[in-house]
């Protein structure tokens, strides 16, 4: 059985990328297909896969501004066209599932979220600084997107979410049913501490939707001490809104975030994630989670057991949950085992049985017909 991965683009390090390494792991002769490539901005362990390129790669300003290009993945993923493939993967945040594959060969979509752009502009375009208007003026454009994004949609044998919660807006929004299989987490690089410190700890991207505005007006509020580790274009109005308590480190080695993991009173998650590896991560680093109770962690949080859950995206709200937390007594090694639910080896396990599963009913329906 011969398979091919597709990818959005390769321009940058993120969750996307830690999926395609694994997918990698599990067929590692397999072809990848992107619309660019720029190897000196991504993981460069990536140099020994057999990476292709769609046009897209030949124009220029794609290697830091590939959503200005947001009007030409359609086209370009639809003129590109996978070859000698029994089995096509695609790991999909955007459009790489219109690729066109070969006659007869099962498609299987790994689903990080539907276009964002596409089916929440509102939601999307705000949170990434642009005027209120523009979704009402691009409403024409977004029409014949959502159009080609369903249609395209259709052509994939079987989708596969990474959450509870993306397997609902593919159901709502291409009318298609999906299996659920979380993302991978490296749980094995984290080990629980002796030694507990008197700190909160955030580790994120400092950017708008990540909520970590929520974090900082509730220790400043309450005076209490948080680490926020990170960098983003949030980080000057995040400083401006802080009190003494709050300290901002920039970027960390990942050994630094791992050992601040360990030893932190408890792991703060305030916004809304489709998944969320961050605070599986904390759980595997033995310390609980004070989370959103939204999106991804329902599925990895459990309130009152590995961490707190709080209900309402207010300051007020959160300075509860992280009273609550500190009154929590729990057992790390119980972090632990809850966190190795998600590693990355039972993410390949699940994802493979997934995929055969997939093949065996395609191949069974084929001979039926």
């Amino acid at each position: 059985m011969s398979v091919a991965l597709v990818h959005d683009w390769l321009n940058q390090q993120g969750g996307a990328e830690v999926v395609l390494d694994q997918l990698h792991a599990m067929y590692p002769e397999a072809p990848v297909y992107t619309s660019f490539y720029a190897p000196d901005l991504v993981d460069p362990a990536f140099r020994r896969l057999d990476v292709r390129t769609s046009w897209l790669q030949h124009l220029p300003g794609w290697r830091t501004r590939h959503q200005a290009f947001l009007p030409l993945y359609p086209l370009a993923f639809q003129s590109m066209r996978v070859r000698d493939a029994d089995v096509v993967v695609s790991n999909v945040s955007a459009f790489c599932k219109g690729i066109r594959t070969p006659p007869g060969a099962i498609h299987v979509c790994y689903c990080l979220t539907p276009t964002r752009f596409v089916w929440m502009p509102e939601a999307y375009l705000l949170r990434e600084g642009y005027p209120a208007w523009l979704p009402r003026a691009l409403a024409p454009f977004l029409w014949w997107m959502r159009r080609w994004d369903r249609a395209a949609a259709q052509r994939v044998t079987q989708f596969v979410a990474i959450s509870q919660a993306v397997a609902e807006r593919i159901r709502r929004f291409y009318g298609r049913e999906a299996l659920v299989v979380h993302p991978p987490v490296h749980t094995t690089r984290f080990t629980p501490s002796t030694e507990v410190a008197d700190y909160f700890l955030v580790v994120s991207r400092l950017i708008p939707y990540k909520r970590i505005d929520l974090a900082v007006r509730a220790c400043t509020e309450a005076s209490l001490p948080l680490l926020v580790v990170g960098d983003g274009r949030d980080l000057h109005s995040l400083r401006g809104m802080a009190g003494p308590t709050v300290t901002f480190t920039g970027r960390l080695s990942d050994d630094e975030v791992r050992r601040h993991m360990a030893r932190c009173r408890a792991f703060v998650f305030p916004g809304e994630e489709d998944f969320g590896i961050a605070p599986v991560e904390a759980q595997a680093a033995g310390r609980p989670v004070v989370a959103y109770a939204a999106g991804g962690a329902l599925e990895t949080v459990r309130d009152g057991e590995t961490g707190v859950l709080f209900r309402e995206p207010t300051a007020a709200s959160l300075l509860q949950a992280l009273e609550r937390v500190t009154d929590l007594t729990i057992d790390p090694a119980h972090l632990v085992r809850h966190a190795a639910q998600f590693d990355a080896s039972v993410f390949r396990s699940k994802l493979r049985r997934a995929i055969d599963v997939t093949v065996e009913r395609a191949r069974a329906t084929k001979a039926t017909t």
